[in-house]
This record gives structure tokens, C-alpha cells and sequence, in this order.
């Protein structure tokens, strides 16, 4: 039986959606349409099931037509944190969200995984192995051909207590992939830089090394919308369901 888990996230909407031109050319990625709803949709209605209260959104690439269409948004508080003036990175688009996200653990989300209901539901099983005792990061993963959009041979192997090791090696194909959600802390941004854009994955590799980088696989057919081919793809896979 999972726990309360999280009551706030983060989701991370603020990037330019380069790969998924020509359908980002007037509008943000976080606002493409897959079977009838736009990707921020998707992954708000996923939060707010799993118990999200308030969900704190970066904006960047057509920032006014995210603020409107999130102010429609009744069945959870919406925050903005804004990067109009620049782009942060995911690691600093996540430092100069803190004053709004606060300091206890949080869901972290991206804006273009999308999955097949199967199984355990997913964020279920990131909050029933969540313990922060033992983690400081827990990533949800994917295994390998059980998803759509998982490229090339970089990922992550998994020990049996969960332990997580990012690979970076060509010569070696990695298990599981990142989907791009989790539960983390945010005092693990407590040694990097204070404004600027940054990436989060040294702190990763950080977190590694000290044995508080975990991960727990879904059972969901997993499907990374990252350009108009996996668009396209994702949203026949959603239509049979219906």
C-alpha cells in the first residue's frame, strides 16, 4: 500500500520543443495536442490522480500562451515560475522554482512521457518505494522494449536495492531508461549555484557515488512524445485504447 507521497510538483515545460518543429512553431511544446489534450494536460491530470495539490510549471518559449491555458486549470493550484529572461537548464529551471516549490520532497516531471495504463500505476510505485531515509532522488524507469523513444544504448542499471547507475558508455546497453518522473528532495540543489542555468546531471552523478540514487520500473507501456513522428505514433496507441 503506497503512502501519502508528494502533495507538490514540478514540472519542467520551459524548453524550446526544437525537435518537435513544426508543431512548436507557434506554440509550446507543453501545449501539442495528443488524442484531443495537450502534453501539459496529460501529465497534470497524472499529478493531481496521484495526489498533487499544487504544481509548479517553468514557462519560457511562448510563456503568454502557457499562462492562459493554465489558469483554466481548477482541480489544483497552479504556479508559475518564469524564465522569460532565460532559459535555466533542468537543474537551474528547478533552483529558481524553490522558493515556490518549498522544502520538503516533490514530484519532478517533463512534459513529453506519456504511458499505457498497465499494471501498478506508476506514480503509485514511486510512492510506495519512495523512502527518504535511504534516498534522495528516486527516479521512475522504464525497462528496455517497453516503450516508445528510447534511443541508443545510455541509461541506467539497477541493483537489487534499487540503487541507480547512470551509464554513459556506448559499449554498453543500459536495462531501463528515465521517463522523466520522480520524487526528490530539493536540498540536494544545496551546493549548486544559486542563479544561472545548469544542468541536474552531475548532481545525479553526485548522488550516485553516495548511494542515494534509486529507481523503481513501471509495469505502463512507456512513450517519450519528443517529435512529430512519436506524436503521431503515441496518440494511435491512446485511440485504440478508446
Amino acid at each position: 500500500m503506497s503512502g501519502p507521497g508528494p502533495t507538490t510538483a514540478m514540472v519542467l515545460a520551459a524548453g524550446l520543443g526544437t525537435r518537435m518543429r513544426p508543431l512548436t512553431d507557434h506554440r509550446p511544446k507543453a501545449l501539442v495536442e495528443v488524442a484531443g489534450k495537450t502534453l501539459i494536460d496529460h501529465v497534470l491530470d497524472r499529478l493531481r490522480d496521484a495526489g498533487v495539490e499544487r504544481a509548479v510549471i517553468n514557462v519560457h518559449h511562448f510563456a503568454d500562451q502557457m499562462e492562459a491555458h493554465l489558469a483554466t486549470r481548477r482541480d489544483l493550484e497552479v504556479l508559475i515560475s518564469d524564465e522569460r529572461a532565460a532559459l535555466l537548464d533542468s537543474g537551474g529551471g528547478l533552483q529558481h522554482a524553490r522558493p515556490l516549490l518549498g522544502e520538503a520532497p516533490f514530484f519532478i516531471a517533463n512534459i513529453d512521457s506519456l504511458w499505457l495504463d498497465e499494471g501498478a500505476p506508476p506514480l503509485e510505485s514511486l510512492k510506495r518505494v519512495w523512502d527518504p531515509a535511504a534516498m534522495d532522488l528516486l527516479l521512475l524507469l522504464v525497462r528496455r522494449g517497453h516503450g516508445i523513444g528510447f534511443e541508443g544504448p545510455l541509461g541506467f542499471f539497477m541493483d537489487e536495492a534499487g540503487r541507480l547507475t547512470h551509464s554513459t558508455s556506448l559499449n554498453h546497453v543500459t536495462p531501463y531508461a528515465n521517463v522523466g518522473f520522480g520524487i526528490m528532495k530539493p536540498q540536494i540543489l544545496d551546493g549548486e549555484p544559486a542563479t544561472g542555468a545548469f544542468r541536474i546531471q552531475p548532481v545525479w552523478r553526485r548522488l550516485q557515488a553516495e548511494g542515494r540514487l534509486h529507481g523503481v520500473s513501471m509495469d505502463a507501456f512507456w512513450m517519450h512524445v519528443g517529435d512529430p513522428a512519436a506524436r503521431d505514433e503515441a496518440e494511435a496507441r491512446l485511440k485504440e485504447l478508446t
